[in-house]
């Protein structure tokens, strides 16, 4: 069986300029990074009064067995242009966190890949070095004004904005910085998070332009006054520095399939501390130059779907026609509890039992007002037996459930789901709402979210944090969307509770104010911001081959 590598570094890739020929972008407007990448100016890209479909992949909640979320967005996009259809993919761009420890690239797999794979997964157009940047910058100036005599008057102790990193660091979590003398500033303790965990990530994924960027930016709460007060970026004058860095990094990247169709791969937030989505920016764009509009939202439904609902289609007025949850019978067998070492042993019954995961997917999917059908992701060791379950699953809840085969087979192994999600788009009427009222209070957001999508008895949190979402709200925030970090593994806020968890509690340990990407962050146990490598990470086996190619890198 070939490698996601070299199946990629096989195939015969078109010079970007013919991609972007194909949606009728202007060659002033592409700026290329080599011979089959490119930045867009939108700006010199006429406007053409389209409004395509858009088509969110989510899945079930993921497990070691794997899920191919990705890898069925690719397949899809695919598939549609395959069947006649002018679609786009949306996907974001890979960390090099993950890139160099346990997940690997994020760029499709098998014959559903985008490409060129390498650039994709290793530094591509420079876009997360921008955001680290300007990130530091803004902590640099934090330190630098005390330092000059803090006119200010923030306090030390409450210095909520910390550096980041693109890369999995455990040493750097929590560190004692400015140690060495007056020269080097007041010392205080701080820490590290990965780039994807930064607001800077998040507001240019969520920014409508550079204007907006930039007033994003300004709004970045990054400390607190003795007074307890907030201070933001504006005040510290970094705003503008910030927005001039990330001036490249707004405009969309363009790529392609491997089947040469075209992928807008941009932006790449968290999707626990953040809303895990594409830019607004790169979707948008999409849809003014497609028909249809294939994106995914971070882990499975529970947390990327809901959030791609409530925050990005809230704040940017987006309207998805359809969604397809991407599950897997090996997937639904571990949620039905069995061992991953026992996954290619026929067992129609575990299917059954951990079906009750994928049944609730559906359910929280139609909660929005969004038709959903059910994309089963094939491998070798599933039997027609347990690929017949997941069907009367997805008939039970009144949706469809459709084999693919894009991994093996490409655009062909997802061509009856492409016929489906046409036909769904086309003719289904899409009642889209967010599942909660901006007036509601912060709290009250939360435990819509824990009761209605997590099925939770309620959410809890100790008058310390009721305290400040209330201080929040007076400061005028209180019409903000919440978003949700808690374990992608479950329902829950325990990730051993896989299948369909009902009567828990979502306890709130934390909340913290997002304000320049416009949300507010319910922290639910912990979650870890800044990854460690594991005990043998993808770094050991990457390496250049006698023949001057990658190897490793999958």
């Amino acid at each position: 069986m070939q490698t996601d590598i070299a199946i990629s570094r096989a195939a015969t890739l078109k010079p970007i300029n013919e991609i972007a020929a194909t949606l009728s972008i202007p060659p002033q407007a592409v700026e290329p990074y080599g011979h089959f990448k490119a930045k867009i100016d939108l700006s010199r890209v006429p406007a053409t009064g389209k409004q395509g479909k858009l088509i969110l992949v989510t899945a079930i909640n993921p497990t070691p067995a794997g899920e191919g979320k990705s890898t069925t967005s690719v397949g899809l996009a695919d598939a549609l242009n395959r069947i006649g259809k002018r679609a786009i993919l949306c996907l974001r761009e890979p960390s090099l966190g993950p890139c160099f420890g346990t997940k690997g690239g994020a760029a499709g797999g098998g014959y559903a890949q985008v490409v060129p794979m390498e650039d994709i997964n290793l530094h591509f157009t420079g876009d997360f070095h921008a955001i680290t940047s300007a990130h530091n910058l803004l902590a640099a100036m934090i330190d630098n004004h005390v330092h000059w005599g803090n006119a200010l008057d923030i306090d030390v102790r409450r210095i909520v904005w910390r550096r980041v990193l693109d890369m999995n660091d455990r040493a750097l979590r929590d560190i004692a910085q400015s140690l060495g003398g007056p020269a080097n500033g007041y010392p205080r303790e701080s820490g590290f998070d990965i780039t994807v965990a930064s607001e800077v990530m998040a507001i240019l994924c969520l920014a409508r332009d550079l204007e907006d960027l930039e007033a994003r930016l300004g709004r970045i709460v990054v400390a607190y006054t003795r007074g307890k007060q907030p201070v933001t970026a504006r005040d510290l004058k970094a705003d503008g520095a910030m927005a001039v860095l990330l001036a490249q990094a707004v405009k969309p990247n363009l790529v392609q399939t491997l089947e040469g169709n075209p992928a807008f791969v941009h932006g790449g937030p968290f999707a626990n501390i953040a809303h895990g989505c594409n830019s607004v920016i790169a979707t948008r764009a999409a849809l003014g130059l497609g028909d249809y509009v294939v994106t995914e939202a971070g882990f499975g439904a529970d947390l990327g779907a809901e959030k791609f609902f409530d925050i990005k289609c809230r704040q940017s007025g987006l309207k998805p026609s359809a969604a397809v949850i991407v599950a897997t019978v090996r997937a639904l067998k571990m949620n039905g509890g069995v061992a991953k070492t026992d996954l290619a042993v026929a067992d129609p019954e575990a299917v059954r039992r951990g079906g009750v995961n994928l049944a609730r997917h559906i359910e929280n999917v139609r909660q929005f007002g969004v038709p959903a059908i059910v994309a089963i992701n094939k491998f070798s060791t599933d039997t027609d037996a347990e690929l017949e379950v997941i069907r009367e699953i997805a008939a039970a809840q009144g949706s469809e459930a459709i084999l693919c085969t894009h991994w093996a087979d490409g655009s062909a192994g997802a061509e009856t789901l492409a016929e489906k999600v046409a036909e769904l788009c086309d003719h289904a009427t899409p009642q889209f709402a967010p599942l909660y009222d901006d007036g509601l209070s912060l709290f009250d957001k939360i435990n819509t979210v824990a009761t209605r999508i997590y099925r939770a008895e309620e959410a809890i949190a100790d008058p310390g944090v009721h305290a400040q979402l209330r201080r929040w709200e007076d400061a005028g925030f209180g019409a903000l969307p919440v978003c949700m970090a808690k374990t992608q593994y479950s329902f829950s806020t325990d990730p051993a509770k896989l299948g369909a968890p009902t009567g828990h509690v979502v306890p709130v340990r934390e909340v913290r104010l997002s304000a320049g990407a416009g949300f507010v962050v319910a922290i639910c146990g912990e979650i870890m911001t800044m990854p460690g490598l594991p005990r043998v990470p993808a770094a050991e086996s990457i390496r250049f081959g006698a023949n001057g190619e990658i190897e490793g890198l999958f």
